[in-house]
């Protein structure tokens, strides 16, 4: 018998999160029954896309997300006693786990999977370059973007985890990376990891980006990775060059506040032909291991690199998911429990 911790949405998220949409509670879980598992999390992850998704859940119901977590006890031959998982088991210290069916929010389309070897490299990798944010900058970029060597790629919310790794991605196949994001550190960092130019949207502002935007990529941009939204996706929209392609991960800037307004597009795309789809990861599902390859092989030849913010304690959870709403965060954000 295992006490488990949860974090539960309390309440309806109104602008950016606080202490009161969350709470605290503890069940006890039972023995694992025919093929289930119990598993034990050892790293949590906190995205941006866990506060519009949680619009559709209802008051009460556990908080969604994914997690690192070592199998304790089991009777599921696939999901061995040891065995390092990853799943989307929701804000828990614990659960049990029914991989054909539904348990703790987990979707009957969205199974857990036993970790590949990582090497020296450590497991909450899992939670970044080497599991989601990774493949959504991989199958992102390359199948929707699909950059050509020479062109220039910018890249919105470029420090976060996406972000920083759609950029190093576009270098590793000869682009030219403008990267936004909210710092002179976080820009100071992307510079190491070899962006060609950055901005700081924050000391530029809303009336400066257009020009930051035209030094930086000064011939134009033929690919852009918008993780944002809001102004900052307009300007980009408006320098870009003929046959242009946009994916769209996310509108952050919207997240928690109302979204801002800005002009209609509609007049670029027709006239310098441009593309645009928005995307989420899943759809490459069962290609997910190919990007996690991939991936791993670019860090251990040293053309890819990460960074994380780790967040100690499982109590901490409503912060580390705040902090990173508001750029808290460099690379990618976890929480250890």
């Amino acid at each position: 018998m295992v006490v488990a911790r949860k974090w539960i949405y309390a309440k309806p998220f109104e602008g950016l999160p606080n202490d009161g949409n969350f709470r605290l509670e503890e069940e006890t879980l039972p023995e694992p029954g025919e093929n289930e598992f119990v598993a034990e999390a050892e790293f949590l992850s906190v995205d941006p896309y866990m506060r519009p998704y949680m619009a559709s859940y209802p008051a009460g119901s556990v908080m969604i997300g994914g997690q690192v977590a070592k199998v304790t006890a089991s009777r599921h031959a696939q999901f061995p006693v040891g065995a390092y998982v990853f799943g989307n088991f929701g804000w828990r210290t614990h659960t049990l786990v029914k991989p054909d069916g539904v348990v703790g929010g987990q979707r009957a389309d969205d199974k857990p999977y036993v970790l590949p070897a990582f090497g020296s490299h450590p497991r909450s990798l899992g939670l970044g370059v080497l599991g989601m944010p990774g493949n959504t900058a991989y199958f992102g970029l390359l199948e929707l973007c699909q950059p050509k060597e020479g062109e220039t790629v910018v890249v919105s919310g470029a420090a976060g985890a996406v972000g920083s790794v759609v950029g190093q991605i576009a270098k590793i196949k000869g682009c030219r990376v403008v990267g936004v994001a909210g710092t002179d550190d976080k820009c100071a960092w992307l510079r190491t990891l070899g962006f060609d130019a950055t901005i700081n949207y924050r000391t530029v502002g809303p009336d400066g980006f257009g020009g930051a935007l035209k030094e930086a990529a000064p011939k134009g941009v033929d690919c852009y990775f918008d993780n944002v939204g809001g102004y900052i996706s307009e300007a980009v929209t408006g320098q870009m060059n003929l046959y242009g392609r946009i994916a769209v991960c996310g509108t952050i800037s919207n997240y928690s506040e109302a979204p801002v307004r800005v002009r209609d597009p509609q007049r670029e795309f027709v006239f310098k032909q441009l593309r645009q789809e928005g995307f989420i990861v899943t759809r490459w599902r069962q290609r997910w291991m190919e990007g996690i390859e991939q991936n791993l092989r670019w860090i251990e030849e040293g053309k890819l690199r990460y960074q994380e913010t780790v967040t100690d304690g499982f109590e901490r959870m409503p912060h580390a998911f705040v902090s990173m709403l508001t750029g808290g965060n460099t690379g990618k954000a976890v929480v250890k429990v």
